[in-house]
């Protein structure tokens, strides 16, 4: 005689539903898409702080994880503390599953920031920029313009700089809005002669019709005027965030040369990003497990991220190449859009919602 099936409890059933939901959710993010916000302005204007957006897995091909104890749904830190959410016992060497596309130059990519050491790479801090250059392009800025295996690379149209504007009076939030331009992107001289501002080349152009407007000139960062913390050596070549280069991107299977140049150009990422375990730079001289080397064989391919506020980015001129292991996908498109600046209704930027991103 059959005995008859006891039907769940209410908290068994809740358990259950929640224990799916969470295992679904974590399925989803890890392979399809997960969600991402813009927390700063270097993407301004093509991508605004405020924005909410899916990353997608897919397209580049989800990678394994690499931290494989981790508190579900969590990145760094369990919930509202300060205690880790993962545990470093177990690390998966890299693996990137099959995708439908590769990184192409101008993609906006979504990665793990490189220079953060104390996490594990997966679970580096997220960092969104547009890939510019390419695994084995030559690239180099001259007077704040992009130039790509010595070609003019192409603009975003949205692309902002920064630029002083001298003005024939005080000007307020309700002028700069009338612009485009927002709380964050201006701000007035000591002198009260004009404003510091961040604007696309269509808003100076804009601005520079407006009465109250005296001029509007570019800051642009003279050559040879190095900056010791441009990548790799900016004191040393004289390079700046405006004249940066040549500098090659390192590519899977080249090999290079350790002459003393190539030397303080790449020991760094291969130093920290090549997965060796005993790296010595002494000098001009690069030593692997103690030897002497005379050449390197890269293992991985590298990018160039920069954000599109070109004046307003830390980005690969400051912190160098992005390892291919460090790419976590492509952003593809947003969902929703909020102006912090702004209240109730007039916070949604409903002219954003599902906006394919380009």
């Amino acid at each position: 005689m059959s005995q008859q099936k006891k039907n769940k409890s209410a908290v068994r059933e809740w358990v259950d539903a929640l224990l799916f939901a969470v295992i679904a959710a974590s399925l989803i993010r890890w392979l399809l898409l997960e969600p991402f916000t813009i927390p700063t302005a270097s993407m301004e204007k093509s991508l605004l702080v405020g924005d909410f957006l899916f990353v997608s897995k897919m397209h580049y091909g989800t990678r394994v994880p690499k931290t494989i104890l981790q508190v579900p749904l969590t990145h760094q830190k369990i919930w509202g503390t300060e205690i880790p959410s993962y545990s470093e016992a177990i690390q998966l060497p890299y693996y990137r599953l099959p995708g439908f596309t590769s990184i192409e130059r101008n993609d906006v990519v979504v990665f793990n920031y490189p220079e953060e050491f104390q996490y594990p790479v997966d679970l580096k801090t997220n960092y969104i920029k547009r890939a510019v250059g390419m695994p084995g392009d030559v690239i180099e800025i001259r007077e704040a313009r992009l130039f790509v295996n010595g070609e003019t690379a192409a603009m975003p149209e949205e692309m902002q700089f920064s630029y002083d504007l001298t003005t024939n009076r005080p000007l307020n939030a309700d002028f700069f809005d009338r612009y485009g331009i927002n709380p964050d992107s201006y701000f007035p001289f000591s002198d009260n002669s004009g404003y510091f501002i961040f604007a696309t080349e269509e808003m100076v152009r804009e601005l520079e019709a407006s009465p109250a407007v005296a001029s509007v000139k570019k800051r642009v960062s003279k050559p040879g005027q190095g900056d010791p913390n441009i990548f790799p050596d900016g004191a040393y070549y004289g390079w700046n965030k405006d004249n940066f280069g040549p500098l090659e991107i390192p590519a899977k299977g080249t090999t290079i040369p350790l002459t003393e140049d190539n030397v303080r150009r790449y020991s760094y990422t291969i130093e920290k990003f090549e997965g060796l375990d005993n790296v010595q730079i002494d000098g001009n001289e690069l030593f692997i497990d103690g030897q002497k080397q005379d050449t390197y064989t890269f293992n991985q391919n590298y990018y160039f991220m920069m954000g599109d506020n070109r004046h307003d980015s830390l980005d690969s001129r400051f912190w160098g190449f992005v390892p291919e292991d460090h790419v976590v996908g492509k952003a593809w498109f947003l969902w929703l859009s909020l102006e912090k600046h702004k209240s109730m209704f007039n916070k949604i930027r409903w002219n954003r919602f599902f906006k394919s991103i380009d």
